[in-house]
Parts: structure tokens; C-alpha cells; sequence
């Protein structure tokens, strides 16, 4: 797997793009090796120019050369301005002077077409990907999957227990491993998910065992019962009131300490007793995956049930 073309981020830090920043000189030669940097954008101008922080000099990416745009598509102002402040990918297309200052021009649009035609247009559905959260919608989380482009990560493709909100998971920033879920080549649309990466049922329950009491967070309040995340794959099932008959008091969101009632595989079911809820506030942390992301590059099946359980619950890429 080609990783040559990061997220946005991934590259501003490493030795290579620092000498590439280091002198003119080495500018000229990233120019003519055709290199893909990454700086960070420090104003845009009224003629909707994004000025770029290179250190040895400054760069200029012209509005039209800002964003990568599928057929038919303009660019847009806002797609512009949301650069300001962050760090962009972009190949140097040529110096030129400006009120006497050498100033290099740039291109992120050039970087991104590279990116799609020698990396993203080779992907395959079951491939695992580097990416970084941008931003969190209700139905889910966008991603950079290479150079700023952006990619879809469904509210339902985070994981098996259920979430009400992307930000339950995952913070914008936050860099992660995805699959390619789906590829809609003809409008040059990539969709990733990320439950295939967090462990199957069998997987996730060996961490726990009947008699425990360990902690979860609520993730739902139903008619018949209290959903208990005990991880991002695992849930169970707590009684709406305790045993002496008294109802629980819990909201959703909630930290709850849990005893482990019983662990049923073939009915992928964990029975929990909630002793003892409290309201806490816990940002997401990268997730713990239970493949070797680093050197595993594609997945053709996954199948989160046990194979005792009636039920079937797969991801066939």
C-alpha cells in the first residue's frame, strides 16, 4: 500500500518536509522533484488568496488552485476560507516576485489530483487506510483520507454499539485507521468504516468475565431495558430497575459501574446490573484495534458473531 499521499498534518513535522522549508534552494529542488509539502495557511486575502507560512519565504495558492473539484463543481469561497489556520498540502508551481519579494506559488489542487490518480483511484473496498477527522455531522464523521480530500464515515460505520452522535467517539484532529467500506467511481466518492477495525463479539468479550463489576457509559434507555457500553463493539443489557425493585436513576451519556450478570455467545447477549451511575464528561480516545493496522493492509470478510450464535452479522467487502 502507497501511504505517500497522508492526511493533511501528517506531513508539516517530519525531517523531510522541514529541509524541503529550510532554504530557497531546497525549494527549487522540491519544485523540480515535484515534491508534495505541507505549511500552514496564515491569512486569506481579499482576492480570496491563501497565504502559506513556508518559513524561508512566502507562498501563495490562488483561489482556483486552493480545492479539488469533482466535474461540473466550482469552488467555493467558504472551501477557501476554512483554510486559514490550518495546515495544507500543495506542490510548488513556480516563483514570482511581488512588490520586490520572491514569493513561491503554489498548488494544494495539484497535490490532490496526485493524490487521487496515483493513490485514491487504486483503492479497493476491504483496503486500510490512514485518515484524520475533520469535522462531525448527526450522520456522521468526514475524514482526510489523503491531501484534504474528504471522505464519509457513517454514524453507523464507527462502531457496533450505538452512538447518537459521532462525537460520542471520535474528536475532529484525531487520526485514525479506516476500511474502504465502498467506492463510487463515477462520482469519485470514497466511503470508509471503522467497526471492522474494533475486535469481533468473542474478541471484545474475552476482556470480561461473569461476576465482574466493571465500569461502562449508557449509551441508550429503552422500554425494556438500559443499553451499557462496555466497549466500542460491546454492549450490554441492564434491567430498568435494581434488584430490590427500585428504579434506576441514569441518563444517557452517564458513567455506570456494572456487575456482569451472565455472558450468553450464541446469543450475543451480557446481562448487567447496574450499581451505580454517575454523570462524567470523558473525551474520545483513538480507539483500540484488534487487527495489526500497521502492516495489515486489506480485509476481504469480517464476521463480528460468534460462530455459535444464530444470528449472522458480517461486512463482506
Amino acid at each position: 500500500m502507497n501511504y505517500l499521499y497522508k492526511p493533511e498534518g501528517m506531513l508539516e513535522k517530519t525531517p523531510e518536509n522541514k529541509e524541503a522549508l529550510s532554504s530557497p534552494a531546497a525549494l527549487q529542488a522540491a519544485m523540480r522533484a515535484g515534491k508534495i509539502l505541507e505549511a500552514p495557511v496564515l491569512l486569506c486575502d481579499s482576492n480570496m488568496r491563501l497565504h502559506v507560512d513556508l518559513g524561508c519565504m512566502r507562498g501563495i495558492i490562488e483561489r482556483e488552485e486552493a480545492v479539488y473539484c469533482r466535474p461540473g463543481e466550482v469552488v467555493k469561497d467558504i472551501a477557501v476560507i476554512t483554510r486559514v489556520g490550518k495546515t495544507v498540502a500543495f506542490k510548488i508551481l513556480r516563483f514570482a516576485k511581488e512588490d520586490g519579494e520572491t514569493v513561491a506559488m503554489l498548488s494544494r489542487r495539484a497535490a490532490q489530483d496526485a493524490c487521487i490518480a496515483e493513490y485514491l483511484s487504486e483503492l479497493l473496498p476491504g483496503d486500510i487506510i490512514p485518515v484524520r477527522v475533520t469535522h462531525l455531522e448527526n450522520y456522521g464523521a468526514f475524514v482526510d483520507i489523503g491531501c484534504g480530500i474528504s471522505s464519509l464515515l457513517s454514524i453507523d460505520c464507527i462502531s457496533v454499539s450505538r452512538i447518537s452522535h459521532p462525537r460520542d467517539r471520535l474528536a475532529c484532529g484525531m487520526y485514525l485507521w479506516v476500511a474502504v467500506k465502498s467506492i463510487d467511481r463515477e462520482m469519485k466518492r470514497i466511503f470508509v468504516t471503522l467497526k471492522e477495525l474494533l475486535g469481533t463479539w468473542e474478541e471484545n468479550a474475552a476482556g470480561f468475565a461473569q461476576g465482574e463489576t466493571v465500569v461502562g457509559r449508557v449509551r441508550s434507555i429503552e422500554s425494556y431495558g438500559i443499553f451499557v457500553e462496555l466497549t466500542p463493539n460491546l454492549a450490554g443489557l441492564a434491567e430498568l430497575r435494581s434488584s430490590n425493585n427500585v428504579p434506576i436513576h441514569t441518563a444517557v451519556g452517564d458513567l455506570a459501574a456494572v456487575f456482569i450478570k451472565s455472558i450468553l455467545p450464541e446469543r450475543m447477549k451480557i446481562k448487567l446490573v447496574i450499581i451505580d451511575s454517575y454523570a462524567a464528561d470523558v473525551r474520545p480516545e483513538v480507539p483500540k484495534y484488534y487487527i495489526d493496522v500497521a502492516h495489515t493492509h486489506h480485509m476481504d470478510y469480517w464476521e463480528y458473531s460468534p460462530a455459535c450464535s444464530t444470528r449472522l452479522i458480517e461486512t463482506i467487502f
